[in-house]
């Protein structure tokens, strides 16, 4: 009896508590500084507005071809389905592990021969019988299924949260291959104006060459910049077309399937007010990655149960119910056995091995902790990086979009006194160059602003609801 006693006395002391830590972030984890929930310092800039990020952002540019573009991309994307199979996946290993607290039963039966010894050779013996049902109950004193089921939980919510960053990179690389396309057709818009502007040179060239006002040099050199010219639109129309591919893609198409309607797309669509941008707090908050890692860390915290659970003897409740006798009596009311009772099981564990899978999964926690930090602090470097940049791309435009007006100027001036004969041709030629020059690169900035609207709100974690 006393035995007895002191075994139920150990079940109910390693039963008192699950076994492993109870996960909570760190004090002294990033995602917990008062300076991670700040205001950014790079949204001081005119540019931006501390207002929420919406979660629907590519309307800000107010654009129903990029709506229903993205709209279709977050319907179809080939891998948005493989996240959402693996949300499913993680979602059944969640049931697996809860279904560890369910009842679990045995049907079984058999048959026996008894011949005793001395019995004669022409006697059969007795043939016997057993045929029952048993059932067991886990009662979890040491919370090795509670943990293992924690474990499991947090890992679907961190396979949520991939989803959700997923749906966010979708929706930026559709708005950006949109954008694109449309700045590519804008580019080679301003590439044809100083085409059109260049072959008028070369043609006046000519005339006044078969007029004896010019030479067959000057013809060179104007032919010279408009062949230059020339060479820079096939690398522009392969990057519209790149565009185009990556958008069939991202719709879940072969790329020879792309949005023909797109490709006509003049000129890129633009906000019409500052960048609702909301502070740290709030992108702590929104991005899927850092709620990713936090349910990550969360899964390794119990995963140490887990394996401190192994310690523990396993307890069950069971009971068995069923009939043994000779088949003679088969069916009798004589032959019915009952039996109810806890079961114990414990293997005495080669403790070495447990202890060092312990250490092994608190080792992984404090990685998964650390990775939990760096998600944090890289969303916050990554955010604050492409504000600035977004910041200094606008400034950067407006100085080249006065430059360009001054190229412009400047070559409509040089066209006046050749033709006056006040200047030479080749200080015709240069002011052109320079327009030329300043064309593009007003284009190429454009086109690189529309990039950089794309990576704020893409490190901003906007796109998911």
């Amino acid at each position: 009896m006393r035995s007895r006693l002191a075994l139920a006395a150990l079940l109910l002391t390693a039963g008192c508590t699950t076994a492993g830590p109870d996960f909570r972030v760190p004090d002294r984890a990033v995602v917990r500084d008062p300076d991670a929930a700040a205001p950014f310092l790079s949204a001081r800039n005119p540019a931006f507005d501390q207002a929420p990020v919406p979660d629907h952002w590519w309307r800000l540019y107010d654009d129903a071809a990029l709506n229903d573009l993205v709209a279709g991309a977050l319907a179809r994307n080939a891998d948005l389905r493989v996240a959402e199979a693996n949300l499913e996946q993680a979602g059944a290993l969640v049931r697996e592990a809860e279904a560890g607290r369910a009842i679990s039963t045995t049907v079984g039966g058999g048959a026996t021969l008894d011949r005793p010894n001395g019995t004669g050779g022409s006697l059969p013996g007795t043939i016997g019988y057993d045929i029952g049902i048993s059932a067991a109950y886990p009662l979890d004193l040491s919370g090795r299924i509670a943990r293992g089921i924690e474990a499991a939980q947090a890992n679907a919510e961190a396979a949520v949260a991939a989803r959700d960053y997923v749906r966010v990179a979708v929706a930026a690389a559709t708005t950006r291959a949109y954008l694109g396309v449309c700045s590519a057709n804008a580019r080679l818009a301003a590439l044809d104006r100083i085409l059109k502007l260049q072959r008028e040179t070369l043609d006046v060239t000519r005339r006044l060459q078969r007029g004896g006002r010019g030479t067959a040099f000057d013809v060179t050199r104007a032919q010279g910049e408009v062949d230059a010219t020339l060479a820079q639109r096939p690398a522009i129309e392969a990057d519209r077309q790149a565009a185009l591919f990556a958008l069939a893609a991202l719709l879940g198409r072969p790329a020879r399937d792309y949005p023909a309607g797109v490709a006509s797309c003049a000129a890129a669509p633009q906000p019409s007010a500052p960048l609702p941008v909301g502070d740290g707090a709030s992108l702590v908050r929104r991005r899927p990655d850092i709620r990713e890692g936090e349910r990550r860390a969360a899964a390794a915290s119990a995963a140490i149960g887990v394996e401190m659970a192994q310690l523990y003897p396993q307890v069950s409740l069971g009971g068995s119910a069923g009939f043994a006798g000779p088949v003679s009596g088969l069916g009798s009311g004589s032959d019915f056995r009952f039996s109810l009772g806890p079961l114990i099981s414990w293997s005495f564990p080669n403790r070495p091995v447990v202890r060092a899978r312990i250490d092994a999964a608190r080792a992984a926690q404090r990685a998964a902790l650390a990775q939990f930090d760096a998600t944090v602090l890289g969303a916050l470097q990554e955010t604050e990086t492409n504000l600035t940049r977004y910041a200094r791309e606008r400034e950067r435009l407006a100085d080249l979009t006065r430059a360009r007006d001054t190229a412009a100027r400047a070559a409509a001036q040089a066209g006046k006194l050749y033709h006056f004969g006040r200047a030479d041709f080749l200080q015709l030629l240069d002011a052109q160059r320079s327009l030329a020059q300043a064309e593009s690169a007003l284009a190429t900035s454009r086109a690189q602003m529309l990039d950089r609207q794309v990576d704020v709100f893409l490190s901003l974690g906007g796109g998911w609801e």
